[in-house]
């Protein structure tokens, strides 16, 4: 793909998320364009319908993600690493759950969701277990128990306006409890 046209990709999967993340079905593939800075003909060669549209939006929000925890399993600070990814996944999962909601049309999101989701998930446990390796996590947490507190924060924000302030602090409550006593 040539440079300029892997720009406009990058900035229409931007702008998707934004605009569905914010709007969810009312979003329009005219105002991705808008607000990508491309036009609406631009839009639908890389992605043909708005279903690929928000589908590709996703993956590309799993996708940082991962990369994110990836880094944070790096990290020299295990514990901080982990409060970092988590604060961020809940912070950001507002827009996912509304992204979530639009690819799955009332069935299963495509297969590509699916790995994207998964690699993501991979990625939170080996960040977990190294935070769990390091004292800083109880050792009886698992990956499927941090991943209910993020949703369960991320689907309260999405459906109910927060203020960062508020959200902070519950992130914060969410944290505390993780930590090993």
């Amino acid at each position: 793909m040539r440079a300029d046209a892997e720009r406009n990709r990058e900035r229409i999967l931007a702008a998707a998320e934004e605009v569905f993340g914010e709007a969810g079905v009312a979003g329009s593939t005219e105002e991705v364009a808008r607000r990508a800075g491309v036009g609406v003909g631009t839009v639908f060669r890389h992605f043909p319908t708005k279903d690929e549209l928000v589908a590709a939006a996703l993956v590309a929000h799993f996708t940082e993600l991962t990369a994110q925890a990836r880094a944070a399993a790096e990290e020299k600070d295990a514990a901080a690493g982990l409060r970092r990814l988590v604060r961020t996944m809940i912070e950001t999962g507002a827009v996912k759950v509304r992204l979530l909601e639009l690819v799955r049309g009332g069935g299963e999101p495509p297969a590509v969701v699916v790995a994207a989701s998964g690699e993501l998930r991979d990625a939170v446990g080996a960040v977990l277990r190294r935070a769990q390796r390091a004292g800083a996590v109880r050792r009886s947490v698992s990956v499927d128990e941090v991943y209910l507190l993020i949703r369960g924060l991320a689907q309260a924000s999405a459906s109910q306006p927060t203020s960062a302030r508020t959200l902070a602090r519950a992130v914060d409550v969410v944290l505390d409890g993780l930590a090993a006593r």
